[in-house]
């Protein structure tokens, strides 16, 4: 774990200066701690009538507290236009992570067929063609052995994926679409009620049948990604261990935080998903939640390595169709080496985990 943050006079001016213009009111900066450090400004300083003395004395704590970084992370998810905290977390973070914004817009599309009321629309975004690197090198730390090699090249072509795993309303929705050739449960939840957050308890063949009903309601040929096509999207031009960079904190991704990854911070696990879109920061690609949340189904049987493997970003299949199936990302009950973009794991074809859901893609362009 990394050692708590020290400032220089300077970037502690800067950083009272930035809060205060991000948060002008001191109700807006409590409304932060609560949500996202869940700490209680009343707790961290007993002054009140100088604003002023009051964001001094929250630099200072978090300072001697070692959470520096994570205010600043959470400043920047409520100001994501803040140039002042932008460049703060430039200079805190370096090369250690790297954060984007979602994109409000990005070549792509949202599924107009699919009504899902108030909630999270279904956002396609589209994927260029490209070559990548896939697997993890020798020294990448963590890494899960022969699984994850031998690296090679594949070459993916344009699709697009969703930005975010399929939410519990889109599933709804599509549940109550006509058959095509399983039932599908409305509720299959471990968290119900939670319209945002990524479904879970799924099996692959739920997953299945879920793109074959929206096909066909559609007329898009909607999917499950290949293994290939998933890391592709997942690293989104990096090669390092996450699309963020060399490590991984738990105000980027929900994983199990209290164990560390690198030099990342030590964090908390949230025992639980989280909506699809809590974290409001995207990969290069404007992809979201492809570090943990949920393990993600691919439509690839399982190989324990990548000898054989397709080198054109095609689904890799075995002539046993009972075999197990790959999930990819991680999850929010994993450690943040098994979130990593490189890690493979797998499950039986039938089976249903409250930390597995899936995301869909589609082949081909939008029809009118």
């Amino acid at each position: 774990m990394a050692e708590p943050m020290k400032l220089l006079v300077s970037d502690r001016r800067q950083l009272r200066e930035a809060l205060i213009s991000a948060f002008p009111k001191q109700t807006d900066l409590e409304l932060m701690l609560e949500d996202e450090l869940e700490e209680d400004l009343n707790r961290i300083t007993e002054s009140k009538a100088n604003y002023e003395l009051v964001v001094y004395s929250l630099v200072k704590w978090a300072e001697a507290k070692g959470k520096l970084t994570d205010l600043v992370i959470g400043a920047s998810r409520r100001n994501p236009g803040n140039l002042a905290l932008k460049v703060l977390l430039d200079k805190f973070l370096g090369s250690r992570l790297t954060i984007r914004r979602t994109p409000r817009t990005r070549q792509g599309y949202i599924e107009p067929l699919l009504d899902v009321g108030t909630a999270l629309p279904l956002h396609m975004v589209l994927i260029p063609s490209s070559t990548f690197t896939m697997g993890s090198p020798d020294d990448e730390l963590e890494r899960n052995g022969d699984r994850e090699e031998p690296q090679h090249d594949v070459t993916v072509s344009q699709f697009f994926m969703g930005r975010y795993p399929v939410t519990q309303a889109q599933w709804r929705t599509v549940a109550h679409l006509s058959r095509v050739k399983q039932l599908l449960d409305p509720e299959p939840s471990y968290f119900k009620g939670k319209d945002n957050h990524p479904v879970e308890q799924v099996s692959w063949y739920d997953a299945v049948e879920f793109c074959a009903r929206l096909e066909k309601h559609t007329n898009r040929p909607y999917r499950l990604p290949s293994e290939a096509e998933w890391e592709y999207t997942c690293r989104a031009g990096t090669s390092t261990p996450f699309y963020f960079g060399k490590t991984l904190t738990d105000k980027l991704a929900n994983y199990d935080g209290s164990v560390t990854y690198a030099d990342g911070p030590k964090g908390k696990h949230r025992k639980g998903t989280t909506a699809v879109a809590y974290f409001g920061i995207a990969n290069a690609f404007g992809l979201c939640d492809m570090h943990g949340n949920v393990c993600e189904w691919c439509q690839d049987h399982w190989y324990g390595n990548y000898k054989g493997a397709p080198t054109d970003g095609s689904v890799w299949l075995t002539d046993d169709g009972n075999e197990s199936r790959v999930h990819r990302g991680g999850s929010w009950d994993n450690f943040p080496r098994d979130c990593r973009s490189a890690y493979r794991s797998y499950g039986d074809s039938y089976i249903r985990l409250n930390y597995v859901g899936f995301r869909v893609c589609c082949s081909g362009p939008r029809t009118p």
